[in-house]
C-alpha cells in the first residue's frame, strides 16, 4: 500500500482552472510511476493521465491539451494543473502508483484508492 493524499479540489465555473496536489508519504517516490483517475457520479474510475518515474506523460483524449501533470520528486508530491474545465470534468479525483507498463493506457493502479478531492465544474 503506497499512502497518497489528494487535495486542491474544489468548486470552479467552466473555463476555470484547478491545480490538484496529491502528497505522498514514502522516500522512495520517485520510483513509481504516478497517475490521476476520477470517478463521476455513477460512473466507474477513469484514467485521467500518468506521468513515469522518468517524467514520460499520457493523457486520456478527453483532457488532452487542457490538463498538465508533474511531479516534484523532492517533495514527493505530483501535481495535476486543470485548465479550461467543463462540467463533464465534474468528478471525485484520485492518485495512485501505477506499473509503468500500464502507464500509457492509463490503468495499472497499485494499491488502494485514497480519499480523493471533489472538483465540481459549474455555474
Amino acid at each position: 500500500q503506497l499512502p497518497f493524499v489528494e487535495s486542491g479540489g474544489g468548486l470552479v465555473q467552466p473555463g476555470g482552472s484547478l491545480r490538484l496536489s496529491c502528497a505522498a508519504s514514502i522516500s522512495t517516490f520517485y520510483y513509481y510511476s504516478v497517475g490521476w483517475f476520477r470517478q463521476a457520479p455513477g460512473l466507474d474510475y477513469e484514467g485521467v493521465s500518468c506521468i513515469t518515474s522518468d517524467g514520460r506523460t499520457y493523457y486520456a483524449d478527453s483532457v488532452k491539451g487542457r490538463f498538465t501533470i508533474s511531479r516534484d520528486n523532492a517533495k514527493d508530491t505530483m501535481y495535476l494543473q486543470m485548465n479550461d474545465l467543463k462540467p463533464e470534468d465534474t468528478a471525485v479525483y484520485y492518485c495512485a502508483a501505477v506499473m509503468t507498463s500500464a502507464c500509457p493506457q492509463l490503468g495499472g493502479k497499485i494499491g488502494s484508492w485514497g480519499q480523493g478531492t471533489q472538483v465540481t465544474v459549474s455555474s
